[in-house]
């Protein structure tokens, strides 16, 4: 069996590309998506997810949702696979999102994390050995001083939930986002380089590069 994972680089998507691999599913491809509803800092940062894509051995495709979620499921459709993986937790709108996109594409959608526990989740992702840094953060949410925070410790995820009460323990809610750093997916690990800061109507978002740790 094959699978195509939504990809950007994040623990989230990356963990369920994890799981969907222990569980025996081929994922010889990771999809990014160009989004049409505001920056994104995962596309903003595409050469380091072409990194990570070329350090897991996969083939990066890349879609511009400005053609519409029918010819992205048709582009589905066409990678002979079997599954559409999405690293989803909590949010039912994006989930049944995602379910439509993979019946219109004749796959199945698989959802590893689906309704797990978020602090548990968190402390599961480290256990495994992967390690995650923020690369943005919702305005409303976080300060800018939360870019670059890396998770690699269930004291480092601890003392990160005490700063900022109140926030999701993976962020589930679009107070941040991150890129991943080190996990079995690869060899080796990575360290976050950050070359500028940048704001957007959104977001506190970093530009940055991957250099071998």
């Amino acid at each position: 069996m094959k699978g195509v994972a939504f990809f950007s680089g994040g623990k989230d998507g990356l963990y369920s590309l994890y799981l969907a691999e222990k569980s025996g599913i081929e994922v010889p491809y990771l999809l990014a998506l160009k989004t049409t509803i505001g920056l994104s800092p995962h596309w903003e940062n595409l050469n380091s997810l072409k990194t990570l894509a070329k350090a897991m051995g996969k083939e990066l495709l890349t879609f511009d949702m400005a053609r519409g979620s029918d010819a992205l499921a048709k582009f589905i459709g066409s990678l002979g696979v079997d599954y559409l993986i999405a690293g989803d937790v909590l949010l039912e709108e994006h989930k049944k999102w995602v379910e439509g996109l993979a019946e219109k594409a004749g796959v199945k959608a698989l959802e590893p994390l689906w309704g797990r526990d978020t602090l548990g989740l968190a402390m599961e992702m480290l256990r495994e050995g992967f390690k995650w840094a923020i690369i943005a953060v919702d305005r409303k949410k976080l300060p800018k001083e939360a870019l670059a925070y890396t998770f690699s410790s269930k004291m480092g995820l601890e003392n990160f939930l005490k700063t900022y009460p109140g926030v999701d323990p993976v962020g589930e809610f679009g107070e941040f986002h991150t890129v991943v750093l080190a996990s079995p997916l690869f060899e080796g690990r990575f360290k976050l380089e950050v070359k500028s800061l940048e704001e957007s109507e959104r977001y506190y978002w970093v530009c940055f590069g991957l250099v071998r740790a």
